[in-house]
């Protein structure tokens, strides 16, 4: 195959060490991101003959133009860098987990002298103990209800003394122990949270055991009340348990993992399984596994999965055999303290479990494409609907929706969002700093940030450099929108209209706007307004692309109103000057993703030497 000169030149420096590389095309995007024990023959086996390779591969390799490399000092650390680094850019021909987000824990703050229960979506070395993670928040909630009747802990912010004169309400309906009135001592309210954390664990029948035996107790030193609620509780964790199926004689503590695939589709189902019950189960969606193996999709799922995970069993069970199981083993070992086996099961009993895993992951994947043929139909079903409300030509494949942000005119950023068949293109996305406006202006601002669209889509101009330092091809602001939708009614309409008749677009690109206070649609020309029907799929459509460019907005905006503070706190580190201080925070956007950064990627920085790396790195 043809290989680019320059790509060339990089390929003959590759080092023969561990370490990961990142693959890009033509526009500066990451596209893919694999780690090796040796970079120079992992690479350049990419540009061989490429006969016998996947089409996925085959595809992937066709748009490289560049390359990047970090060395890692072992395999070991070359699989944690390329975890951190498949998470931060999520690049398209990598196997990767379908939702943009992260997944909620339980966390116990033991860290605390009476500690509370919270619902997070962020671990830190803080001292607490974290459960999880689940896929749904509600499901959390509701077990955490139900565990409150067996496990009565605080969930105010006072300030506990034992002295308060009276107990909140939840003391009295037997949801709160009450230490604030010095009804149960420090030590006690500990007890009653380690035995929550060790039901949560799967300790049942040792927790059952020590409430049987404190209502024995109670009960022998007449203490009836006290008694009575012992038993209550032993009730609720009693109807909690039998819910929870022995699926292990051995008592084991594991996890479960199987998947269903369809048609470029996805499911991963995990079982947990602890002290020999099934305490939970969670399903997962993965991309980019179309052309894959088996073996590839299950170790990309592993680490991506256990990257996160507040607990790693000291046992794995898995359909088949995965690739690189040994360096696997080795992390989720360090990971856990302790050796970590990945099993493929031979018995009876464990085979029928990952089987009912692999059956629940059909299932699912089932039932999820159904409802997304389903989202389909809908989406075109809103798009049709448009199209005859505004009467436009077409269907409006491609939306674009611009929205402004400030506060009290400080800060002024705008948003672009695009819409690609009625679903978002997060790919296509834009943000905008306002940079000719002073004071709250939403009417120039919404004119200059137009201009820059559309200037952009009929002059030419270089490529030029997105946050991050890609590049981004000034092909992009060439494809026009099939329909532009701006946020705010009369006003804004008028400033699109008259930024469209500056670059002679308006009879290329249909415009309207829509007010937030009716969800009114004002076209241009007419004077009174569209209402869609209040059930319309065209008018869910609207807000989901307004609410959307809302939210947009407003997050730039906040960003770059913390920026200040973030880089503050840079500038407290001797030798971080001005100059490298931009060159850190437009690299990597956040202090959190600088201090998350391995030191040689701060080296690399522009500006940035080794020395300052590894001190940035240390203060950090």
């Amino acid at each position: 195959m043809q290989v680019a000169e320059t790509l060339k030149a990089k390929l003959k420096t590759l080092p023969a060490k561990p370490g990961c590389y990142l693959m890009k095309d033509a526009e500066g995007r990451i596209i893919y991101v694999g780690k090796a024990v040796n970079l120079r023959a992992r690479v350049r086996s990419y540009f061989q003959a490429t006969a016998g390779v996947s089409p996925k591969t085959g595809h992937l390799v066709m748009q490289i133009t560049d390359l990047d490399w970090i060395v890692a000092p072992s395999e070991l650390e070359a699989l944690i860098l390329e975890n951190n680094l498949i998470k931060r850019h999520k690049p398209r021909y990598n196997v990767r987990l379908k939702d943009d987000k992260t997944y909620p824990y339980i966390k116990i703050h033991w860290q605390d002298a009476y500690p509370k229960i919270t619902i997070t979506r962020r671990m830190e070395q803080d001292g607490a103990r974290y459960y999880g993670p689940f896929t749904s928040a509600w499901a959390v909630q509701q077990t955490l209800d139900v565990l409150r009747r067996i496990f009565p802990y605080l969930t105010c912010d006072r300030e506990i003394t034992g002295k308060d004169p009276r107990p909140c309400l939840y003391f009295h309906i037997g949801r709160c122990a009450g230490p604030c009135i010095g009804a149960v001592s420090q030590e006690e309210y500990r007890e009653i949270i380690a035995g929550l954390g060790s039901f949560l664990e799967g300790q049942t029948e040792a927790v059952l055991q020590e409430l049987e035996a404190k209502m024995a107790a109670a009960a022998e030193l007449l203490q009836f009340e006290r008694a009575a609620r012992y038993r209550d509780q032993i009730r609720t964790a009693r109807g909690l348990v039998e819910r929870q199926a022995v699926v292990s004689p051995a008592l084991a503590n594991q996890d479960v993992i199987a998947f269903a695939r369809a048609d470029g589709d996805t499911c991963v189902q995990v079982f947990f399984v602890r002290y020999g019950k099934m305490i939970g189960r969670e399903t997962f969606v993965l991309e980019g596994t179309e052309g894959e193996e088996n073996q590839e999709v299950m170790a990309s799922f592993l680490k991506q999965f256990y990257n996160d995970a507040a607990y790693v069993p000291p046992e794995i069970l898995l359909p088949h055999d995965v690739d690189e199981v040994r360096i696997i083993e080795a992390w989720l070992g360090s990971k856990r303290g302790a050796n970590v086996v990945l099993r493929v099961p031979q018995n009876d009993n464990a085979q029928g479990l990952v089987k009912m895993a692999e059956e629940n992951a059909t299932e699912t994947l089932n039932a999820l494409r159904s409802q997304w043929q389903a989202d389909t139909n809908r989406q075109l079903q809103a798009l049709a609907e448009l199209q005859e409300a505004l009467g436009l030509n077409r269907p409006p494949a491609r939306i674009e929706c611009f929205d402004i942000s400030n506060t009290q005119g400080t800060e002024p950023v705008a948003s672009m969002v695009v819409f690609a068949q009625g679903v978002p293109r997060k790919s296509d996305y834009r943000r905008f700093q306002v940079k000719t406006v002073q004071g709250p202006d939403d009417y120039a601002s919404m004119k200059e940030v137009l201009r820059r669209r559309f200037r952009r889509a009929v002059e030419e101009h270089p490529d030029a450099e997105k946050p991050g330092g890609q590049r981004e091809s000034a092909k992009a602001w060439k494809v026009l929108p099939d329909l532009l939708m701006v946020d705010g009614g009369k006003g804004q309409l008028g400033v699109a209209v008259e930024v469209l008749q500056e670059y002679e677009l308006l009879d290329a690109v249909p415009v309207v706007a829509l007010a937030k206070e009716r969800e009114e649609l004002f076209l241009p020309g007419k004077p009174e307004p569209i209402f869609l029907p209040r059930t319309s799929q065209g008018l869910y459509l609207v807000q989901r692309v307004r609410d959307e460019a809302h939210r947009f907005a407003l997050t730039y905006h906040r960003n770059r109103r913390a920026r200040a503070a973030r880089a503050s706190m840079l500038e407290e580190i001797a030798g971080i000057g001005p100059v490298r201080r931009r060159a850190l925070l437009r690299q990597f956007g956040s202090l959190e993703a600088i201090r998350e950064a391995p030191v040689e990627e701060l080296a690399r920085v522009p500006g940035m030497t080794r020395t300052a790396a590894e001190h940035l790195k240390a203060q950090l």
